[in-house]
């Protein structure tokens, strides 16, 4: 697989406008990648001054990909995953966890930004017993992303849907729990969901406050993130910070403004 953490091409450059910051450049650059361009580390760091622990807070989430991705298809034997809002490729994304748990696995992924897209296309390479694909679709537009999953996963069989800090791009809630709930309500029973967003604090909203550039951003409460669970079994430890979400024996998790459920599809 390339080397996913090499700057981008001159061809990719000039193809984009590096002068504006871009949301899922800024969120490479906290990863400590190096996909992003000095506009991009600028806003970042703007974000850094006053949301010290949005560095923690891209890196947990990373950390918690893993550790779900891995217990879908280790202990819950899961071999098909939706992952809708890619952000771009860093390590460990979820074909690379999957599969090396369960090498068949077929995986997903849903986006409709173009450099996210482009990189995705490049990088992300599933191994051969496996299918890694591809759904140019807004998250907006849940059907659209159900009939590109529907050409490469079963959906009369099991599927991991994960939903990691995109739902906070749909401002209006009752938008966001209907998208929730179409997704959800197309995968049969013995599907799993996965989500994870960002929540309100004074200093996530002076963030987003000060990057007025970016996509529009509702951080929730934690109560609103349990609302995104209706009607599913939300399995322990419920709703928590992301960090301690299953974190290990050994790991000692601290409270960081973003939060994790995990709930069985019935």
């Amino acid at each position: 697989m390339p080397d996913s953490s090499a700057p981008p091409s001159d061809s990719l450059a000039a193809s984009l406008n590096v002068e504006v910051p871009h949301s899922a450049r800024m969120w490479n650059y906290w990863l400590g990648g190096k996909d992003n361009f000095p506009a991009d580390r600028a806003a970042a760091d703007r974000v850094v001054e006053v949301f010290p622990q949005i560095i923690d807070i891209a890196r947990s989430s990373r950390l918690l990909l893993n550790r779900v991705v891995t217990h879908l298809a280790g202990t819950l034997g899961i071999r098909q995953f939706l992952d809708v809002g890619t952000g771009l490729p860093t390590a460990d994304n979820t074909h690379e966890v999957a599969q090396s748990v369960a090498p068949e696995s077929r995986v997903v992924y849903a986006d409709n930004d173009p450099l996210v897209l482009l990189h995705a296309r490049a990088l992300l390479v599933g191994r051969p017993e496996g299918v890694t694909s591809y759904v140019d679709a807004d998250v907006r537009d849940p059907e659209k992303i159900l009939r590109g999953a529907a050409e490469v996963l079963d959906l009369e069989q099991p599927v991991g849907l994960i939903l990691f800090g995109v739902m906070a791009n749909v401002i209006d809630d009752d938008e966001a729990y209907a998208i929730v709930r179409k997704l959800a309500g197309a995968l049969p029973s013995g599907s799993y969901l996965a989500l994870n967003d960002g929540t309100a604090s004074p200093a996530r909203d002076e963030a987003i406050r000060r990057n007025p550039e970016n996509a529009p951003y509702r951080s929730r409460t934690p109560e609103d993130l349990v609302r995104f669970f209706d009607g599913l079994e939300l399995l322990k430890p419920g709703v928590v910070s992301t960090p301690l979400w299953r974190p290990g024996r050994r790991a000692r998790g601290k409270v960081l403004d973003s939060y994790t459920g995990f709930a069985r599809i019935p």
